[in-house]
């Protein structure tokens, strides 16, 4: 049938037109689809639904082309809304998994934070030789030795009050760190 003759007779909704046009265009559009997606499901529903929106459309469609032309453009440009549609989808669970992400971020600094600060209150009940001795160790970075010296105090007073600390530390601090 000529274009015209189909065109004419779709839009005066004869089905027996239509069934012809699916069926002498479907498996070129598929084939068309597929080779744009490389997904056969994804290219049938593509055409599928170009084929339905066609006859939806089909009383208000201008045609300057061939109608072969026409459908196959359409199939490409529904496979182009697809994409759009697809890359809208997956901004948006992109955007979602970096909120979550960023949320997870806040909590864990806040739970680190007030860790931080409870450590820190546990440390000011430290006594106050062995909490310069701990502070200089592990704040300051220095060696027993270097405090020893720095303090006037022997090695094994600064072992001494280093085990204190560390032991006092962990028993006050099981109850929030675990």
């Amino acid at each position: 049938m000529e274009d015209k003759k189909i065109l004419k007779k779709l839009r005066k909704g004869d089905t027996a037109a239509y069934r012809y046009l699916f069926s002498t265009y479907y498996t070129w559009l598929c084939n068309y689809v597929l080779k744009l997606c490389n997904d056969p499901s994804l290219a049938e529903d593509i055409v599928q639904e170009t084929m339905v929106n066609f006859w939806e459309k089909r009383k208000s469609i201008l045609i300057t082309t061939s109608l072969k032309s026409y459908l196959f453009r359409s199939c490409h440009n529904q496979f182009l809304q697809h994409i759009r549609k697809e890359k809208i989808k997956f901004d948006f669970l992109d955007n979602i998994r970096w909120e979550v992400i960023a949320s997870s971020q806040e909590e864990y600094n806040t739970t680190r934070d007030r860790d931080l600060e409870k450590l820190n209150s546990l440390i000011d009940e430290l006594p106050p030789r062995c909490r310069e001795i701990f502070i200089k160790n592990k704040i300051q970075k220095q060696k027993y030795k270097e405090i020893a010296v720095d303090m006037g105090i022997s090695i094994k007073t600064v072992e001494n009050q280093m085990s204190k600390a560390l032991h006092f530390l962990k028993e006050n601090a099981n109850s929030f760190l675990l």
